[in-house]
């Protein structure tokens, strides 16, 4: 069978222009589809927009999709417009939203849902598409139709018996992934999971809460596969299992493998932790993504992150004297009043954190937050959420809460660290980043007037 697998247009005016990750999900299922013999093309329309011109192109019979909350409008035009373009075409969608929510794909021009891991089941689909046999008894799928019925739940599959993603299929595009400086950057999962259950967090539903790990042998022998001199750990929280992660980064020295790594690590595990972070510094970790989100303990408890502020200063001052990037992750409540926005502003100033990050509390589906807050939300606008936009009420007028969002973009981190970090892009790297200032400040700003 011919297949296309479809990135789709994330939609964002910003994130791409800061980060673009390869579409490992789809070069997963791309890599089950082709051991069983099928015809697969995989088109990131992020980079390469021409979604007809491919469907022309190669004749699919079926089309797989992928995606999150804020491209649920973007992916049921994109099976409209092949729909009506080839008229007997198989469209499946798949993904993080469709776990969460596959009710919202209930689409006449969708004709399969698959919830949770879906290399497996696009293996069994496709199988019994070609041999005429009834989807309704393969585990893990919703049918849309005027009421949408569902099979029986599947497990989620054991991460050592998944294929190695085929990068081939993303070949041309490979040069473009990167995350911020590290550019070109390829990406590894080597867990699935996280055994905390923040309120505004989904990943631990998914898995009921386990912690998915692969074995380190796998990981390397994956990693030696991969041309990119950056690699981004893609897991929910990398380093939450210390042994293996610290058998993982001796498996890569004894392998001679040199990369830059950048991964998520929560704070507590820091913490904890040191000397792991020490040896991985070693074998070439470059920066980690930590979750502080907040500057109290009061709303942290709030948020159930289960961490304190000592820990927070505790885990900045171990990465610091490693010589590794703290890249803080902080989350700005709708709530928020001025003092609370200069409240944040003064604690990331005091912490001296070198670089930071910021998202708007969004309640997404499949979390704690949607399940107490669902109510309050504009569903009918699921662009919006993309982490950059309030989704709930907010305390200060619209525009006023949008302008303090960017001044924190804008000044919570000292010009001394902001030009440091700066110089990391290189000559001409830097240039385009001053350049993407101004437009980026100004996008948030204006953030109000996409309500």
């Amino acid at each position: 069978m011919k297949i296309l697998l479809i990135q789709p247009p994330s939609g964002a005016k910003l994130s791409d222009r800061v980060y673009l990750h390869e579409p490992l999900a789809l070069e997963y299922l791309g890599a089950g589809l082709l051991a069983d013999g099928h015809e697969v093309t995989l088109l990131d329309a992020r980079l390469e927009p021409g979604i007809e011109a491919a469907c022309l192109r190669e004749r699919p019979g079926l089309v797989g999709l992928t995606g999150y909350t804020s491209q649920v409008a973007i992916i049921k035009e994109i099976a409209a417009r092949v729909k009506a373009l080839l008229p007997d075409l198989f469209v499946v969608v798949g993904g993080h939203h469709a776990t969460v929510a596959p009710t919202d794909f209930n689409d006449p021009h969708i004709d399969l849902v698959v919830i949770g891991e879906g290399v497996v089941a696009i293996r069994e689909i496709t199988r019994n598409l070609e041999e005429g046999r009834p989807l309704r008894g393969i585990a893990g799928l919703a049918l849309p139709g005027e009421k949408m019925e569902f099979s029986e739940p599947r497990p989620y599959t054991p991460l050592d018996r998944l294929p190695f993603p085929d990068r081939s299929l993303t070949a041309r595009y490979r040069r473009h992934y990167f995350s911020e400086w590290m550019k070109p950057m390829a990406s590894v999962r080597t867990s699935v999971g996280c055994t905390n259950q923040c309120n505004f967090c989904a990943l631990w539903t998914i898995t009921d809460g386990k912690y998915l790990r692969r074995d380190p042998e796998r990981v390397v022998g994956e990693l030696q596969t991969i041309e990119e001199p950056n690699v981004f750990f893609c897991d929910d929280e990398s380093m939450r299992d210390a042994r293996r992660m610290d058998e993982l980064a001796d498996r890569i020295r004894k392998a001679g493998i040199r990369k830059k790594y950048f991964l998520y690590a929560r704070v507590d595990t820091i913490v904890r932790h040191p000397e792991l972070f020490a040896k991985w510094r070693s074998i070439g970790l470059a920066q980690v993504l930590v979750g502080m989100e907040s500057f109290s303990d009061e709303r942290l408890r709030g948020m159930g992150k289960g961490i304190t502020t000592e820990q927070q200063a505790a885990a900045v001052k171990i990465l610091e004297e490693l010589g590794i990037l703290l890249y803080a992750s902080f989350v700005v409540d709708p709530g928020f009043t001025r003092e609370d926005f200069q409240a944040l502003r003064r604690y990331i100033r005091t912490l001296k954190i070198r670089y930071a990050t910021f998202s708007v509390l969004t309640p997404l589906p499949g979390t704690r937050l949607y399940a107490e807050r669902g109510g309050d939300l504009p569903e009918e606008k699921p662009e919006l959420f993309d982490f950059l936009h309030a989704m709930l009420p907010t305390t200060l007028p619209l525009p006023e809460f949008y302008a303090e969002f960017a001044r924190l973009y804008q000044n919570a981190i000292p010009l001394k660290y902001g030009l440091r970090t700066l110089g990391k892009y290189g000559i001409r790297g830097a240039f385009n980043q001053i350049k993407l200032v101004g437009p980026v400040l100004t996008a948030i700003r204006e953030g109000y007037l996409d309500h």
